[in-house]
């Protein structure tokens, strides 16, 4: 049997009228017992009269239910209100053999707009706490985002640093590698050219020995040469020569033995012109020496007065002497003041008496100052 339970404007435990319409699925047991007490109860009513037993029944739990309860218990937990019902009339309906299969609450409303109230307030906290949600949501993305965005950034910065960190060293392992590259070609390349110098020197040894080995060999043909050359010139030159030398040193030998002879014989002629010569030079030294002996005596025995007189001869013969370098000059031109010129010719002058002395060994000053009036007397004829 299917059951409409209806309470209309019961209050609940706040006082506010509800009207709850609720739906129930009922029907007798078959248990032996049950069934007994059933047909007790119903025997002879109709199935409308029945219904309508079991539904005052059930809407008199449904108020005394409804009256405990408060709007809101009502309104948000309707299985639980239902669900509480029929625990409650399940035991008064099952001693009339009737069992309750299930009870919902259909509908639940108001005549004084309370639940429309209830509405709106928990439709603006609804909104409320929306709007919350939506800006704790909208806070949460933006530091949701924010956090992902940090985390990218790092993650970037992560990933940028090990870039460039992989890039350092893969410059540093390059610049590594070109170095050693370079250094291996830098050997490869002094390799090469220490073993091209090598092979150039080797070149040049075998070019050297080449070169001794033609000069050896041009020395062998000039040395062939020269021997012909000389077998030649002695065929052609010296042989004659040979023999002309030995003709011209027959000729110079006997030329030689003439020139001798004659040599003798010319010395022996200049020996006697000597001899004869020798002997009138001792004639005429010897008279030389006698006249000089004969000149001394007579100067002995005149004294001063002879030597005097053989100066003053010499004189003459000495200033010729000392004037014959300047025969051959036109003009003497001395520079000078008188006093200088004067000066000049004194000089000239007081140079003779040494000069008398160094020829003839007589002091002509003492000479002459032994004699009264003689220095005035010589000087005037010198100047």
């Amino acid at each position: 049997m299917t059951l409409n339970p209806q309470c209309e404007s019961v209050e609940t435990a706040q006082g506010v009228p509800l009207s709850v319409t609720g739906v129930a699925q009922c029907k007798i047991m078959k248990a032996d017992e049950l069934l007994h007490t059933a047909s007790e109860q119903f025997l002879g009513k109709t199935v409308k009269e029945i219904k309508a037993t079991i539904l005052q029944t059930l809407e008199g739990h449904l108020r005394a239910i409804l009256g405990t309860l408060t709007v809101e218990e009502v309104y948000r937990d309707r299985d639980q209100f239902a669900a509480l019902v029929r625990e409650v009339a399940a035991p008064d309906v099952g001693r009339m053999g009737i069992e309750i299969l299930s009870f919902t609450i259909k509908d639940v409303y108001d005549d004084v707009q309370y639940l429309t109230s209830l509405g709106k307030a928990q439709t603006a906290m609804v909104k409320r706490d929306a709007d919350a949600g939506v800006a704790e949501a909208n806070r949460d993305a933006g530091i949701r985002e924010a956090e992902c965005q940090k985390s990218a950034m790092d993650i970037k910065y992560s990933t940028d640093t090990k870039i460039e960190d992989n890039s350092r060293m893969y410059k540093l392992q390059k610049a590594n590698f070109d170095q050693e590259i370079n250094t291996a070609k830098a050997q490869a390349q002094l390799a090469y050219e220490l073993q091209a110098a090598k092979i150039r020197q080797k070149i040049r040894n075998e070019e050297i020995q080449i070169e001794v080995v033609e000069r050896k060999k041009q020395i062998e043909i000039e040395t062939q040469e020269v021997q012909r050359k000389e077998r030649e010139l002695n065929a052609t030159v010296k042989l004659p020569a040979e023999a002309e030398s030995y003709k011209m040193q027959m000729l110079a030998e006997g030329k030689g033995t003439q020139t001798v002879q004659k040599a003798q014989a010319d010395s022996e002629k200049v020996k006697m012109i000597g001899t004869a010569q020798a002997s009138a030079i001792a004639s005429i030294g010897k008279a030389d020496a006698e006249r000089m002996r004969m000149k001394a005596a007579v100067y002995k025995q005149y004294g001063d007065a002879a030597i005097m007189s053989m100066v003053l001869d010499a004189l003459p013969k000495i200033a010729a002497e000392v004037a014959a370098p300047l025969a051959k000059t036109e003009e003497i031109v001395l520079i000078g003041g008188q006093d200088n010129t004067t000066g000049e010719i004194a000089r000239l002058v007081s140079q003779i008496p040494p000069t008398v002395n160094a020829l003839t060994g007589i002091d002509l000053s003492k000479v002459l100052g032994k004699i009264p009036g003689a220095t005035q007397n010589t000087v005037a004829p010198v100047k």
